[in-house]
């Protein structure tokens, strides 16, 4: 399953480009037009993360496509998509640290110490930065076989991603899409062990 050259490069590819900014265009025409509800902040903050989750597990999604069906065009997405998850992590954190709590350290501080959904939050940022600053040819000739290993980050990543998704949601009784994202999750990573299992049995043969 392929999309023939150059459409894929020329077309598919930069729709998808476009696609993945029209998340933030609705939330700045929301902010403009006044149409995010009662409490706008919650509404951005909450979207933002959403989105960075979101572009996440497509890039674990598209590996999967790739053995699974053989597309191996979704892995030339991977890298824009990871770096969209970690633009939208980004905005999410700073319209927290922003809007939320007006850059007041003490009480992000506070937050970071005594409320779990915030500690794993911050943590699975930290985990995205490395990745982030890595996802470039340069840095990947550098780094070699590391990069690989390196990248292995995404999935402790993921978890903690899905983790700070449910208990922020659980503590406002919400708990409908992390499911969704915890099936899709447990899906991806459960294909993945599949495969190494696989891949052993064939070793030792």
């Amino acid at each position: 399953m392929q999309l023939p050259e150059p459409y894929f490069s020329r077309g598919f590819k930069p729709a998808v480009f476009v696609l993945a900014l029209l998340p933030l265009a609705l939330l700045g025409w929301g902010v403009w037009h006044d149409t995010l509800g009662a409490n706008p902040i919650e509404t951005i903050t909450r979207s933002l993360g959403e989105w960075g989750l979101r572009f996440l597990l497509l890039t674990l999604l598209l590996s999967t496509l790739r053995r699974q069906i053989g597309w191996g065009q979704g892995l030339r997405l991977r890298r824009m998509l990871g770096l969209f998850a970690f633009f939208y992590g980004t905005l999410h954190l700073l319209s927290y640290l922003w809007l939320d709590q007006f850059f007041d350290w003490s009480e992000i501080g506070y937050d970071i110490l005594e409320r779990p959904f915030i500690t794993v939050g911050m943590l699975a940022f930290v985990l995205m930065v490395p990745l982030a600053a890595t996802s470039f040819k340069a840095a990947i000739r550098r780094l070699g076989r590391d990069w690989q290993r390196l990248h292995r980050l995404i999935y402790p990543l993921s978890v903690l991603g899905v983790l700070h998704f449910w208990w922020l949601a659980d503590s406002k009784a919400r708990t409908d899409m992390p499911l969704v994202y915890t099936v899709l999750l447990l899906a991806l990573l459960g294909e993945r062990l599949w495969q190494w299992r696989q891949q052993r049995q064939r070793q030792q043969r």
